[in-house]
């Protein structure tokens, strides 16, 4: 056996498998940051989250409704 067989790193894994486990790593990372990005994308055009000229219009007619629904209990 030569010295580069004896050689382990600290995972426990030789060149040829961190190299691999790396490149899995890499596309996987990639692909949860493309999705997270198309996720909030979506998520922006359904609800944006900064208020417009009018404020939160949701919130403005979720509180209206809850105002009405209190009142119609009492």
């Amino acid at each position: 056996m030569d010295n580069h067989d004896q050689k382990q790193s600290v995972s426990g894994l030789s060149e040829q498998e961190a190299k691999e486990f790396h490149k899995i790593f890499v596309v996987s990372f990639i692909v949860f940051v493309a999705i997270a990005i198309i996720a909030h994308i979506l998520a922006w055009q359904w609800r944006p989250w900064l208020p417009g000229p009018e404020g939160y219009a949701v919130i403005d007619s979720a509180s209206a409704a809850f105002s009405s629904f209190v009142s119609s209990l009492s």
